[in-house]
């Protein structure tokens, strides 16, 4: 069982990324997967979540308009478009997965907006 994030880097403010959290071992598509952010000295905050059931988003307030979550199931990847970055949108970007009693991260992927 594993999800691996991939996607990150350094990107000039206003610039945009697409995060990918590529799922092996289970069956994502019954999952809730939600992308979550963890900066320099702060909490972990939950970014974005997509639901199973319907496919239904939710987004963090602070980005709604400019991050967008998307899924194929077919390749059991889950993406997070980032548009018009900003300098705190720097952090460690993690994949969640979770079902039921289980729960799966990935091991994270680096996000630096600088210029």
């Amino acid at each position: 069982v594993q999800l691996v994030e991939s996607g990150g880097g350094l990107v000039q403010p206003g610039g945009s990324l697409r995060l990918s959290c590529a799922a092996s071992g289970f069956t994502v598509k019954n999952y809730c997967v939600a992308w979550f952010r963890q900066a320099p000295g702060k909490e972990r905050e939950r970014v974005s979540a997509i639901r199973a059931s319907d496919g239904d988003t939710e987004y963090l307030d602070s980005v709604k308009g400019r991050f967008t979550m998307s899924r194929d199931n077919a390749k059991k990847t889950v993406y997070l478009q980032m548009n018009s970055l900003k300098p705190e949108d720097t952090a460690v970007y993690y994949c969640n997965a979770v079902y039921a009693a289980y729960s799966y991260w990935g091991q994270g992927t680096q996000v630096i907006v600088s210029s």
